[in-house]
């Protein structure tokens, strides 16, 4: 079981640990002579909570700044202890030991009472979803063992936790640098009749296993093979949850595409017939279908994932500089990684008393936030309650992660009418006997949509036409596409307004699509595509496959462009800028 223990900076979290490892004989045969030695020479007191100092300034600070991780065992069941930060500058390290416990000790310093970050610890338990709780009262001999002051503190914090639905298994007073009720009951506490830190650790009930809640894998890549004649298209990841074997149906969020698993391959072992929860493993399909790194795989016969590319969360942020609306940050959930906004911010909460702030734009460093996320498309995710494991995300702000939280609910979004048609004709798609990548091959390029927009007064169709031209004269397989082609052809039979905008974006998505399946290089204009146009056509097209270039200033849209040109750009000059671009988006493969 994994344990995570927290609390208030220099309450005593490593002196319990470090009791818990010595009363439990689980320290390393010699390791408790070292460390009394190392605080002979440095003239210390011999303290219990050396024997987790991971890190030379933690010594030198007398501070915990990482989450240490270490391992016990009793009679019950073997523990993994996280030991996790108190300081609140170090809170990100706290929470990040936390997200891998099922159980949390929370340590209080009797002398001192309920700090700020006891209460903010304890609202990122809850907001983390740890329900197993055991709340330690220590350094009672700070107070000389005093029943009252562990009687207050417990009321008062007990009715802090019960306002997140956290009820505790139970509030422990302890001495951890004496090991009063660490590993046996004290004598200086006859009062107390209630369990020893050990005693209500083994207590705890055994998490259900997640391998039978539904199956769920983000794919993190899809190796392939060419050697000898090895067509194998592995795709491997880790099981979040569940159990799939050979001959299962898997669909792939948000794409709904489906495969039968063929095999799952293993190196240097038998292959196995199945493959479960916590295990990385890789499987091969019966047919072969286009899957990204960042889907997310379900069985047919189990309840799907949610899909929007709206949600609303619970997260906390850390970043030095505070959230705030309208502005892109990156979102990774799984293996995946996707452009985010705030949209709104539903409610600001202070750890520290729970009290709400609403009408907020910002969230700062250390706030806890309700608020809706709009992602740049779809993405495939579980709510808290049903799959934790593919609820939760982190985002990322300059390189940095800067936060992270919980999906609660998912939303409605532009795009929710568009991608059901789109699963159904995923559903019934007939593929090809030619690969993309034979396709790929043959014809020296990947297939792609590039959309060249800006507004009215930019000459779009000049430079499509010109790229065109010079990628036919290269060999490629390419088509210039106007939209007029489509609201002419295709859309013929609706109406050319606001209304029917929408579906007008569908279709061209899905013209798209059948020429990308082909292999070819599709050039669309348009007139200053917005982010929301944008959206409706990836719904009907990969998004790896598209690329959007605009014509004009960078802030007249809003749509995330992949290139920008100057608005009247020197035709010859703008060609060989896209040319290159391509190259080096690895588009045009190299001829010899």
């Amino acid at each position: 079981m994994n344990i995570v223990i927290a609390g208030h900076v220099d309450h005593g979290k490593s002196t319990i640990i470090g009791r818990l490892l010595a009363d439990t004989g689980s320290l390393p045969e010699g390791k408790l002579d070292q460390v009394r030695a190392l605080c002979t020479r440095t003239a210390k007191p011999f303290e219990y909570a050396f024997l987790l100092d991971a890190l030379k300034d933690e010594r030198a600070q007398g501070i915990t700044i990482d989450s240490a991780r270490v391992f016990f065992k009793t009679k019950a069941r073997d523990y993994i202890i996280i030991d996790a930060p108190g300081h609140i500058e170090f809170l990100k390290n706290m929470i990040t030991g936390a997200a891998r416990a099922e159980a949390a000790l929370l340590v209080i310093d009797a002398k001192e009472g309920i700090r700020e970050n006891s209460r903010r610890h304890g609202y990122m338990m809850a907001l983390l979803g740890i329900r197993k709780l055991v709340v330690l009262v220590n350094k009672m001999d700070l107070v000389g063992f005093d029943r009252q002051v562990f009687e207050a503190i417990e009321r008062d914090y007990r009715e802090f936790l019960g306002q997140l639905d956290v009820h505790p298994a139970g509030f422990i007073p302890v001495c951890g640098r004496d090991g009063d009720s660490i590993a046996s009951r004290s004598s200086s506490m006859g009062w107390y009749e209630g369990p020893t830190v050990l005693d209500a650790l083994d207590q705890f009930p055994a998490a259900r296993a997640t391998i039978d809640k539904p199956f769920r894998m983000p794919v993190q890549d899809v190796y392939k093979f060419t050697n000898r004649n090895d067509d194998r298209r592995i795709v491997a990841g880790t099981i979040a949850s569940g159990t799939a074997r050979v001959g299962d149906e898997v669909v792939f969020y948000p794409s709904g595409k489906r495969g039968v698993i063929k095999s799952f391959e293993a190196f240097n072992r038998p292959a196995p017939a199945e493959a479960s929860a916590g295990e990385a493993c890789g499987f091969t399909l019966g047919e072969q279908i286009y899957v990204s790194r960042g889907d997310l795989a379900s069985l047919k016969s189990q309840p799907p994932p949610q899909v929007s590319s709206r949600f609303r969360t619970s997260l906390f942020w850390l970043g030095r500089a505070p959230l705030v609306t309208k502005k892109d940050y990156t979102l990774k959930i799984g293996a995946l990684r996707v452009t985010m906004r705030v949209e709104e911010v539903d409610r600001v909460i202070d750890g520290s008393d729970l009290s709400v702030a609403s009408g907020r734009s910002r969230i700062e460093r250390h706030e806890v936030a309700d608020c809706v996320i709009h992602c740049s498309r779809a993405i495939a995710f579980d709510t808290a309650g049903h799959v934790p494991a593919t609820s939760r995300f982190v985002i990322v702000d300059d390189f940095e992660i800067c936060g992270g939280g919980i999906i609660r609910e998912a939303l409605p979004d532009r795009q929710a009418s568009a991608r059901e048609k789109v699963l159904l004709r995923n559903y019934k798609w007939e593929p090809s006997f030619i690969s993309p990548d034979r396709r790929a091959a043959r014809l020296a390029q990947r297939a792609t949509l590039l959309l060249i927009t800006g507004p009215a007064e930019s000459d779009r169709k000049a430079i499509a036409r010109a790229l065109e031209s010079r990628l036919f004269d290269d060999g490629r397989n390419v088509y210039f596409l106007g939209i007029g082609n489509v609201l002419y052809g295709v859309d013929a039979d609706i109406a050319r307004d606001r209304e029917n905008h929408d579906e007008h974006m569908r279709r061209l998505g899905e013209v798209a699509n059948l020429m990308l399946d082909a292999g070819m290089i599709l050039i669309v204009t348009a007139i200053a595509l917005t982010r929301d146009d944008i959206d409706l056509i990836r719904t009907s097209v990969d998004p790896d496959r598209i690329e959007t270039i605009w014509l004009g200033e960078t802030g007249e849209s809003d749509s995330p462009a992949d290139l920008h040109l100057p608005a009247a750009p020197d035709e010859a000059a703008a060609v060989e800028r896209v040319h290159a671009f391509l190259r080096d988006r690895g588009i045009l493969f190299q001829t010899w």
